[in-house]
């Protein structure tokens, strides 16, 4: 049967620690022109991390931009899949902000950051279809979905799927949910192949709420009124984004399990979106148990968050590449077993894909 391969991986982790103690001194706001005590700042940033267990995370360079590390990303997965970069069908880049500079903090998206990234790549095939695609946090995953029909179709044999965002760039110094942002780059190849059964992208899944939820993840000015700026910044509403995750994202990966015809005590790994520990956690929790599986599997769930924090469309390509390169102890994938992807952002969208591993 003809199915999407994941050939080879790739990514980029910035170099720029920042750890939460780095912080402490920012001038913190509950809400707008609503000043938080700086003496306060050390439990602020203490509740913070025993709720979403983020204590680092990783910031770009100042010379760097996001087209920049996605071609990184890129690049060292065409390398892991030994294939001539000219054979690509498809270069798909998510994201959700474009380029930004350091120094002119507004988002460029023209030409697209695909294109961007095929020009880098010195790719000349000008059948080789690069486009964006922004899609919240869930991105990446959306693109191999997409990536997965034009395969299948029999019109293309081969896709790279970026995920590339820097949101420390976007995020509200003063606001204490920037806490939770980070940058990074990953990225994987698909190739159509014949396959057995229970092999390949067997099956995914998705919703889109906007009716109720559209604007849980918004742009808005700083928390600090006092500043004069007309820059926008990330903002959210923290608790009902959580309350949202854990009502959905279960289900969606049930429903993509049951497309795939495959049980949740055959899946070995669960590779999840990652912005709040305790929220994945909660959503594992209330998957395995409407099952009929009272523990979650030691092991099933591999966790970056605490040192790399939330990277949006990056974060579940990054941790792929740092399982399959045995950078995550006590972690592997072996050829036989069944992987699921889930994400969930901005949108509010929802994803999930079923992978058994080639």
């Amino acid at each position: 049967m003809r199915r999407s391969v994941m050939i080879g991986t790739g990514s980029y982790i910035p170099t720029r620690r920042i750890r939460n103690e780095d912080l402490v001194t920012r001038e913190f706001f509950a809400d707008y022109g609503k000043p938080i005590e700086r003496e306060k700042n050390p439990r602020v940033v203490e509740t913070f991390q025993k709720i979403t267990d983020i204590s680092e995370r990783r910031y770009v360079d100042d010379d760097l931009v996001a087209s920049d590390i996605g071609t990184i990303a890129g690049k060292r997965a065409i390398e892991a899949s030994e294939i001539d970069p000219e054979t690509l069908d498809y270069v798909i880049v998510a994201h959700n902000f474009g380029d930004i500079r350091h120094d002119n903090r507004r988002s460029d998206f023209v030409p697209t950051l695909a294109a961007r990234v095929k020009q880098s790549l010195e790719i000349a095939n000008p059948e080789c279809v690069a486009y964006d695609l922004p899609f919240g946090c869930p991105g990446w995953l959306q693109g191999i979905i997409q990536a997965d029909y034009y395969l299948r179709s029999g019109d293309a044999t081969r896709a790279l799927v970026i995920g590339s965002e820097t949101l420390s760039r976007v995020c509200d110094p003063h606001d204490r949910d920037s806490l939770i942002y980070a940058d990074g780059a990953g990225a994987t190849v698909l190739e159509a192949r014949d396959v057995g059964d229970d092999q390949g992208l067997l099956a995914h899944a998705v919703r889109s709420d906007t009716l109720e939820h559209a604007r849980l993840l918004w742009m808005g000015s700083t928390y600090d009124v006092k500043t004069v700026s007309d820059g926008l910044y990330l903002k959210m509403y923290g608790r009902k984004l959580y309350e949202y995750a854990l009502s959905t994202v279960p289900g969606v990966v049930t429903k993509s399990l049951e497309r795939a015809g495959i049980e949740v005590a055959r899946v070995k790994k669960i590779l999840i979106h990652q912005a709040n520990a305790k929220m994945d956690e909660a959503i594992l929790a209330r998957l395995f148990k409407s099952h009929g599986i009272d523990e979650v599997p030691e092991g099933v769930m591999p966790m970056t968050i605490s040192w790399l924090g939330n990277s949006s469309v990056a974060t579940v390509p990054t941790l792929l590449d740092l399982v399959l390169r045995g950078e995550m102890p006590d972690q592997s994938i072996e050829a036989g077993d069944v992987i699921v992807f889930a994400s969930v952002g901005a949108g509010m969208n929802v994803n999930a894909v079923v992978y058994g591993w080639v």
